[in-house]
């Protein structure tokens, strides 16, 4: 079993994270094909969050120094051809999912409380797509729609313009524009359900409901991509 000491330095938590996996690579403490520990006893070893763990797995698998196996674990990949080297890759996409976490269940329930007639109508449109593209790329625009135009509902510029960033910035890091492609190649598309509960409580005006369905929305989001790593 491989033993991990804790992370005691100033760089970014998940590059230290990373650099430290990659150097057991580059030392040959650990070759191609072994089987790395699991997130959870990852997070243990070096005492830090598991969300932190995959970041760092998400960019170790971007630079291809492992390769995760979804329902098998996480290996190192064949490095023959490639040194094992992790750079600053950007914000992931766990980091952007919190942020969402902590900004939009408030925001929805604002919009409840402020969306117009026209904007619930527009909002409407944008869901019906989704439904006719569900289980498709083609569903990732207007899933994109839909929660800006919320944000917008919500009658606050800085709240619409901090969930547009959050969306402009998921493909702009390359770290999670990379993991982004990954969990599409496995088909992780959003969910129309939980949308349905979303808009359900916005066109009732139900700021609680629209709260709770934001969250629960995010917070599935959240644990369908941390399939990726799990076996």
């Amino acid at each position: 079993m491989v033993k991990l000491e804790p992370i005691e330095t100033q760089e970014r938590l998940y590059v230290r994270v990373a650099r430290r996996i990659a150097g057991l690579v580059s030392s040959g403490e650990v070759s191609a094909g072994d089987k790395l520990p699991s997130e959870r006893d990852l997070a243990e070893m070096l005492q830090v969050s598991r969300p932190s763990i995959r970041e760092a797995m998400i960019a170790l698998e971007v630079s291809g120094v492992i390769e995760v196996r979804t329902g098998s674990g996480i290996y190192v990949a064949d490095q023959s051809r490639q040194p094992a080297v992790v750079a600053d890759e950007g914000i992931g996409p766990f980091e952007i999912l919190e942020m969402r976490l902590l900004i939009e269940p408030e925001t929805c329930a604002l919009a409840a409380e402020r969306i117009s007639d026209d904007q619930l109508e527009q909002l409407r449109k944008i869901y019906n797509e989704m439904g006719r593209t569900s289980g498709t790329s083609e569903v990732e625009a207007f899933d994109s729609q839909f929660h800006n135009l919320i944000a917008e509902a919500a009658e606050n510029t800085a709240i619409a313009r901090t969930v547009s960033w959050l969306w402009v910035l998921r493909d702009q890091s390359e770290l999670s524009r990379g993991f982004h492609r990954l969990i599409i190649k496995e088909g992780v598309y959003p969910v129309l359900d939980e949308h349905t509960a979303i808009f359900n409580a916005l066109k009732n005006r139900n700021p609680d409901e629209a709260r709770k369905a934001m969250r629960e929305h995010l917070e599935a989001a959240t644990a369908s991509a941390a399939q990726h790593f799990l076996s």
